[in-house]
């Protein structure tokens, strides 16, 4: 599902997204409200409209990858790569995908600080870079 869009060459880069109706597991209200913002914020910066900005399943085309210099790693990457995609203006599509996120008895690692930085780089990667 993931690669469709691009086996078709109707997308340029496809992420998947938690919230588009496939199945999920229901965990934690915060995160979710916290990932909702970083999302809407993404968004607002770039003209975009993703409901999953932070999703860890992304596919692109080898093209995009090689036209971009990405500098993050950890939670500065989704918004790096999200914001210069679009500042490319590279065809974005996305799909529905089953998630089963895990607690953190089941080994979640993201805390407050995590979603902190993640807030500082959408806000560096739109008026610093």
């Amino acid at each position: 599902v993931l690669l469709e869009p691009i086996f078709d060459k109707r997308a340029d880069v496809v992420y998947g997204s938690r919230f588009l109706g496939g199945s999920h597991r229901v965990l934690f209200f915060w995160h979710y409200l916290a990932n909702k913002f970083l999302t809407t914020l993404s968004n607002m910066f770039t003209n975009i409209n993703l409901t999953d900005m932070e999703t860890g399943y992304k596919a692109f085309r080898r093209e995009v990858i090689e036209s971009i210099s990405l500098k993050s790693n950890r939670f500065g990457f989704e918004p790096e790569f999200t914001m210069k995609v679009a500042q490319r203006k590279f065809v974005i599509y996305e799909v529905p995908i089953s998630y089963d996120g895990r607690d953190y008895l089941e080994g979640k690692k993201i805390n407050w600080k995590d979603g902190v930085a993640a807030l500082w780089f959408i806000l560096r990667f739109r008026f610093f870079n």
